[in-house]
């Protein structure tokens, strides 16, 4: 069985768009996706509020969608998406992750998955977990059933599942806003949505962005590093598997990896994976997984010593103090003390300029840009 492929280049701001058609062609994504069929984009959001390294970058969407346009994607075609959580807002955070004027100068408009039709789909292979919390039934937007999906990850750690990723992107859009049920459970309910992907999607696609990647208490609040590299791949787990150990972990002690692997769901040994373009053979970022202090008490309640108060804390109508006590913590407290002060010095970087001058004031700059690419797709029809 041939091993599959990720592409990993090396970028910089001035390139970074051109090099995300040479990363989807180096990693063979015209192969992988139809450009006849309908094509998701699952952008990752993972607070409201923009901080480096949290959420997809507006320029990781806009270079996909670029590549997508010049190579002759119908835009009809093409739906970027992104569901809630109980602490996050799709459209508060598509404009302020500088989503909305990206989709915009291309032509294209946002989906909040809290908008859509949800169903629930009873999938055939057997599932690890989630059939057990949700045992009435597994809802799924309708959209989804047959759709191609691209996921639009970065490169960071996570509190709950060590890394964060292509597999866990699923996590964002597969289930509804009470998914938080399954942080207690989270490395085999990853496993799951690599089985129901597999089974709602004929094809499945990562481009991952690692520019600005997430050290520490990810998802959120983490320390942004520059790393400038750009990561793609049709292997979900694979992609997951070569952004790990850029940050220094061993893959196939990651527990959702090790799952995906040994269940046939994607390859997570590096030995098995074939990479392409930067060689990342010694690449060790020396990331540490951390615990914000919202993930922390999370934790205490669900696996800890706390667990007595599980049902009655998370599991009842008292469970409104939670995502209340998160806001408190993360947006009001953490943000305006530290989290500021970190994007202070993101703004003194090549990559924190290229935000500010593209996508926050240079608007009509985008929008010209954007006009060039599309005048080629409707010659090119």
């Amino acid at each position: 069985m041939a091993k599959p492929t990720v592409a990993v280049i090396k970028t910089r701001p001035a390139s970074v768009l051109e090099d995300y058609g040479r990363l989807m062609r180096l990693a063979g994504y015209r192969q992988a996706i139809d450009p006849r069929s309908p094509l998701l984009l699952k952008l990752n959001l993972s607070w409201t509020k923009y901080y480096p390294s949290c959420s997809s970058q507006p320029w990781q969407l806009e270079g996909v969608l670029r590549t997508l346009l010049e190579d002759g994607f119908d835009r009809s075609l093409l739906k970027a998406v992104e569901n809630r959580t109980v602490v996050t807002d799709p459209w508060k955070g598509a404009k302020n992750n500088r989503w909305l004027p990206v989709l915009k100068a291309y032509g294209l408009e946002f989906t909040a998955l809290t908008e859509v039709e949800w169903t629930v789909h009873k999938f055939k292979e057997p599932l690890l977990r989630l059939d057990r919390i949700f045992p009435e039934g597994i809802q799924i937007p309708k959209m989804y059933i047959g759709r191609n999906i691209l996921h639009l990850p970065t490169v960071k750690t996570h509190g709950h599942s060590i890394t964060t990723g292509s597999v866990k992107n699923a996590f964002g859009g597969l289930l509804k806003e009470v998914r938080h049920y399954c942080h207690k459970y989270i490395h085999e309910v990853l496993a799951d949505l690599m089985v129901m992907q597999r089974e709602l999607h004929p094809s499945v696609f990562t481009v991952m962005d690692g520019t600005v990647c997430g050290d520490g208490a990810g998802p959120r609040t983490m320390h942004p590093v520059n790393k400038n590299y750009l990561l793609a791949a049709a292997d979900s787990v694979a992609i997951d598997a070569v952004a790990a150990r850029m940050m220094g972990f061993d893959p196939m002690k990651i527990g959702y990896l090790r799952i995906c692997h040994d269940k046939g769901l994607g390859v997570a040994d590096p030995a098995e994976i074939r990479v392409v373009g930067e060689n990342v053979e010694g690449v060790n970022f020396g990331f540490h997984v951390s615990r914000s202090l919202v993930i922390w008490g999370d934790q205490m309640l669900r696996r800890g010593p706390l667990r007595f108060l599980e049902r009655a804390a998370l599991h009842s109508p008292l469970v409104v103090w939670a995502p209340m006590a998160s806001n408190i913590y993360h947006d009001w407290l953490w943000y305006p003390l530290i989290g500021q002060a970190r994007i202070r010095r993101f703004g003194r970087t090549d990559w924190g300029r290229l935000f500010q001058d593209r996508y926050v004031l240079g608007a009509e700059g985008l929008a010209g840009a954007a006009s060039v690419i599309l005048k080629r797709g409707a010659a090119a029809d």
